[in-house]
């Protein structure tokens, strides 16, 4: 097999920790970069290297942040009553593009997983029973994917919760808008009948 200089096939290999990057993708970026866009390489260098060392956990939702406390966190104009649970910080992005949402949140970094060790530890839970249990929360809302580890996960911090909110919700899962009913996946389509609610009478 054909190798690159030391630099360059360490290059390859570290673009490869990205998700979805694998061999052949991984050459192509570390080519392009090498080859046509110098400057791009070493602007990305920089900012890599800035973030890695400047990035770090919000204290108290544990998204990503470059302060102890993320902007979300310490903005006075959210509603401090509702908790929106996500399993990783694009979640939270996601979420606030949607425009709707104006509450806090809480990031748990994955999922319960035993098969991987991943346990209520791993996902912070024991903090996010504590903040419950100081008792300001109205409502938490679970908004982990709907995968069979997230709807686990979802399971267990509505028994944890329970006792200690009033109020306990699960975002809907559904038929996309404008999507046609032939080509939703049968996972999906019974996720939105077991969640259908009542028409408006008009």
């Amino acid at each position: 097999m054909v190798r690159f200089s030391p630099a360059i096939d360490e290059l390859i290999e570290a673009l490869r920790c990205l998700p979805g990057v694998g061999p052949k993708s991984a050459q192509r970026m570390a080519l392009h970069l090498l080859e046509r866009d110098r400057e791009a390489a070493n602007t990305l260098g920089a900012a890599l290297q800035t973030a890695a060392e400047r990035v770090g956990r919000c204290q108290q939702c544990r998204n990503l942040a470059e302060e102890a406390l993320c902007g979300i966190c310490k903005d006075t104009r959210r509603d401090t009553g509702l908790l929106c649970i996500v399993e990783n910080p694009g979640d939270i992005l996601a979420i606030e593009q949607a425009g709707t949402y104006r509450g806090l949140y809480f990031v748990l970094l994955g999922h319960l997983s035993p098969i991987d060790g991943v346990g209520p530890e791993d996902l912070g839970l024991p903090t996010l029973e504590a903040r419950a249990r100081e008792g300001q929360l109205t409502e938490v809302i679970l908004a982990t994917n709907p995968t069979v580890e997230g709807e686990a996960t979802a399971y267990y911090v509505t028994r944890m919760l329970e006792p200690l909110v009033p109020r306990i919700s699960r975002i809907a899962h559904g038929v996309p808008l404008g999507g046609e009913l032939e080509y939703v996946d049968g996972s999906t389509l019974a996720h939105a009948f077991s969640g259908r609610q009542p028409v408006e009478q008009l």
